[in-house]
């Protein structure tokens, strides 16, 4: 939004339209609210949508020209092809594919998923909102309250909600490359400057370097990933207080943590109230097809999420796979 500022004698005359069987075609005839000497006139007006000529006295309205004007610039994310898209590019069987592009889990996941699946009773009916089943399921196996945690299609719808919840347009992150680059393309998406802090030599956090961004950038948050996508490398604890120190929302992703040894942060989001933890069902229970990941969040912050988050986000067979995946959890931990 902007001010215009219109210095004239003239009357300020706005564009008024008759109905026309032309889509988006608005007939060139004025009217005149405002009218007498008017010398100086101050208005707030938006950004007005791009205009083709049609004909002659006549202006047509382009589809683009209702787009943002910041994902006009958007590079769209490219995504990785699932096996039956690959198998008619390469002229293979899905089965002669060797697929290690995503880090899926290649074993899927446990048998009680797939009878859970096969007895699914209410496939017709809307998802729990809160998807209360799984969430207490994720309280007894996390040792968190689950009115700290928060259930999405996938981490990924996650990123994107804390986005959309804490950056306004022209705010700042940190990224901290080479790392998971959705963190760079939701900050586009939502209007925001990614500020990059690259790793050290052996891809481990400059969190020198971070705090010299933050001071100087002031990002409203940080997204970290341990263990990091791609390199495995891992945050210890002494640096990862050292950067909850700072004046700055801190998010940290856990999708492979399974696979490292280390015990989750989850619970430390009662202590720190600038943490996120963000996890996922796509690695260790082998469910990157339902999409289920969950967060936990400090209550300060996961209410504002329930209020923007979609109301029916995780469908019923995501639940209910998820749910019996926390079944087995020998097969989770192997």
């Amino acid at each position: 939004m902007g001010v215009i500022e219109t210095s004239s004698s003239s009357s300020l005359c706005l564009l008024k339209s008759n109905f026309s069987s032309h889509p988006f075609v608005v007939p060139n005839r004025t009217v005149c609210p405002f009218q007498g000497n008017q010398r100086r006139v101050i208005a707030m007006s938006s950004t007005l949508p791009v205009e083709q000529q049609v004909n002659e006295g006549q202006r047509r309205l382009t589809g683009d020209s209702f787009i943002r004007s910041h994902l006009r610039k958007l590079k769209p994310y490219q995504p990785i092809l699932p096996f039956e898209v690959l198998s008619i590019q390469l002229g293979r069987k899905p089965e002669d594919i060797v697929k290690i592009d995503a880090n899926e889990n290649p074993y899927g996941p446990p048998p009680e998923v797939r009878e859970a699946l096969g007895q699914l009773k209410f496939p017709y009916i809307y998802p729990d909102p809160e998807s209360r089943r799984l969430r207490a399921a994720l309280a007894k196996d996390s040792g968190l309250e689950s009115d700290h945690i928060l259930v999405g299609c996938g981490a990924d719808e996650l990123i994107d909600l804390i986005m959309r919840c804490v950056l306004d347009p022209g705010d700042k992150i940190v990224d901290c490359p080479p790392t998971f680059t959705m963190y760079e393309f939701d900050a586009a998406v939502n209007g925001a400057a990614v500020v990059k802090v690259p790793r050290k030599s052996d891809f481990s956090l400059n969190v020198e370097l971070i705090a010299d961004a933050v001071e100087r950038e002031k990002p409203k948050c940080i997204f970290l990933t341990s263990p990091n996508n791609p390199d495995g490398s891992i945050i210890n604890d002494e640096d990862l207080l050292k950067i909850l120190e700072m004046p700055i929302l801190v998010v940290l992703d856990e999708a492979y943590t399974e696979f490292s040894g280390l015990e989750s942060r989850m619970e430390w989001v009662k202590k720190h109230d600038n943490l996120i933890v963000l996890r996922t069902f796509s690695k260790r229970a082998g469910l990157a097809g339902l999409r289920v990941g969950y967060g936990a969040f400090p209550l300060s912050i996961i209410e504002y999420l329930w209020r923007a988050k979609q109301p029916y986000n995780v469908s019923v067979a995501a639940e209910v796979a998820a749910c019996a995946a926390l079944q087995n959890p020998i097969y989770l931990e192997v």
